[in-house]
């Protein structure tokens, strides 16, 4: 199934209809996006990695939830595949699809999912309107970023065991620059887009182009990822890189984040929850950039290139070490397209034909 969820799109399917080994499942994947092709061309891929990702969904064997989500970004130009990250936005989509194919029963009026992220081994709670035993996808709600209007979908993020500041500090210095290095479901730096000569209010594509930003950018993710627990990171997608500077339209900040070399035309879901957390620290390098609401329980609206998404972040300090109380967002989610994909063909052995075949998702 396609689906378009939150900000992202991507191809859901059902574990057991995906090969048991990881090796198999991921060259599989690989040949039904199109991947590695900077167009793919021959797959579903949208030529942009946030539209080449995958969503496995499995009954779960965890007593606290009702369904797995296994995330998968597939690369675009390169044969890679990794499972390092969640996704929130592709999350938005997962307990519809799980009731399309009756893994939850739906409720009357809504249906509320519990979702295992098996990336991260975080839990998350969806809640989506449902009628007469089906997902409704149409709705007034907007959300910036998508055209037109859907079916609001809310996504509650329960508390966490990862530590909220990986580092231990809320201010650390990385490759000269002064730094949060935050986790609130995703590994993220925060930066003051002025520590790099750059306003944080440019076009992204600007920012992509800019090549002394780019390389500052990789070294201080490299050594971020180091000092964040998260090892060699130069072959993965994680930490994600945002830059902050004072909001443009009234909310809390405007940002631009790097995912992790392309820059993001709007946010991710896990990205905002974690810049929202780390504007909450004292100490942070959102202070004096952040203009934070009156009070902790009222929303933080995140800026980006597209528009804005608003996320609930409350964090209590009065334990040893900052931790994430809760977080919420609201997104919406589509249903775009039900059948069969035909893979690219797998490589033959050497003087035989290939075999073409396909996976039918049901």
């Amino acid at each position: 199934m396609l689906m378009r969820g939150g900000t992202s799109k991507g191809a859901y399917f059902l574990a057991e209809d995906l090969p048991a080994d990881p090796a198999a499942r991921d060259d599989l994947l690989l040949r039904v996006m199109g991947s590695p092709d900077p167009r793919q061309i021959d797959g579903l891929g949208g030529a942009h990695p946030l539209t080449s990702k995958v969503a496995v969904v499995s009954r779960s064997r965890d007593g606290q939830a009702d369904v797995d989500y296994l995330f998968l970004q597939i690369g675009v130009d390169q044969a890679t595949v990794t499972d390092r990250q969640n996704c929130g936005n592709l999350l938005a989509g997962v307990g519809q699809f799980a009731v399309e194919r009756g893994l939850v029963v739906a409720g009357e009026e809504s249906t509320s999912v519990r979702v295992r992220m098996v990336n991260s081994g975080g839990h998350a709670i969806t809640t989506f309107p449902t009628a007469g035993g089906r997902v409704v996808y149409t709705g007034t709600t907007e959300i910036s970023g998508v055209p037109g209007r859907a079916a609001p979908v809310t996504i509650g993020f329960e508390r966490g065991s990862a530590p909220l500041l990986p580092t231990g500090r809320a201010r650390d210095t990385v490759a000269g620059t002064p730094v949060t290095c935050v986790d609130n479901g995703m590994p993220t730096v925060l930066i003051a887009a002025a520590a790099l000569q750059v306003t944080g209010y440019e076009d992204p594509g600007d920012l992509e182009e800019n090549v002394t930003l780019n390389e500052r950018l990789h070294e201080i993710r490299l050594a971020a990822g180091e000092l964040m627990g998260l090892g060699d990171v130069s072959a993965t997608t994680v930490p994600k890189l945002t830059l902050l500077a004072p909001p443009a339209h009234g909310g809390t900040v405007m940002t631009r984040t790097f995912i992790p070399v392309r820059c993001h035309p709007a946010i991710g879901v896990l990205g905002a929850a974690s810049v929202a957390a780390g504007l909450r620290l004292t100490g942070g390098v959102g202070q004096g950039v952040a203009r934070l609401p009156a009070h902790d329980d009222d929303p933080l609206r995140i800026e980006h290139p597209t528009g804005f998404l608003d996320v609930e972040a409350v964090v209590d300090t009065d334990g040893p070490a900052p931790a994430a109380h809760r977080t919420a967002v609201v997104r919406t989610a589509r249903k775009i397209f039900d059948g069969t994909v035909h893979p690219r063909p797998a490589a033959p052995p050497r003087d035989l034909p290939a075999v073409p075949h396909s996976v039918r998702s049901r």
